[in-house]
């Protein structure tokens, strides 16, 4: 599976014509937030038949009724890893403390992200979720195409800027996220 970032995202892989003479570009795009971004990652994902989703609570992306992805997966089901914070770590009481947040809400938050993907996970059985335990850096959503945004002390991720980011075999920036993604997954616990 091609993991992605919620700020930044790729075309399959081997389509490097857009990528200008050299085939070496690997952001194609910068948005200055998520919801600049998402009439194009709303379509990309749907025709992913599988999608790589890190998040710190994932309530905009999937969580919600109305976040930017559910829909779309309830409709076409890929199958779709997700990545959250553990709402029991460290890092979650530092990332709360850095959005001024109280820990036991920004932590009801990320439990309620779990309860909810459950849920989607009955409905279209395609769903699993593992808990990392780091100070979150970026969000990623990918699938075909790979999006990922910066995590700074203060922003949120939906306010964040997101980048469209392209393979390239003169690259390392897209196969540094895939190989991030696979080994935080590695690490992580898996609770749905």
């Amino acid at each position: 599976m091609t993991p992605a970032c919620c700020s930044v995202w790729h075309p399959a892989p081997g389509r490097l014509d857009h990528l200008g003479a050299s085939g070496r570009a690997e952001i194609l795009a910068t948005y200055p937030s998520q919801s600049t971004a998402l009439a194009d990652i709303r379509g990309l994902a749907r025709t992913a038949r599988e999608m790589d989703v890190l998040a710190v609570r994932g309530l905009g992306i999937l969580g919600l009724n109305d976040s930017m992805l559910r829909a779309t997966i309830q409709a076409s089901a890929p199958t779709v890893a997700v990545l959250l914070l553990d709402p029991d770590c460290e890092a979650a009481e530092r990332r709360a403390a850095e959005i001024g947040e109280s820990h036991a809400s920004f932590a009801a938050g990320i439990r309620l992200s779990v309860e909810r993907l459950r849920e989607l996970d009955d409905q279209t059985g395609t769903v699993t979720c593992h808990l990392y335990s780091i100070l979150p850096t970026w969000r990623v959503i990918g699938w075909t195409a790979r999006c990922s945004s910066p995590r700074s002390a203060k922003p949120r991720g939906h306010t964040s800027p997101m980048y469209r980011l392209a393979g390239s075999p003169h690259g390392a920036l897209h196969r540094g996220f895939r190989r991030f993604i696979t080994e935080l997954r590695r690490t992580a616990r898996q609770v749905v």
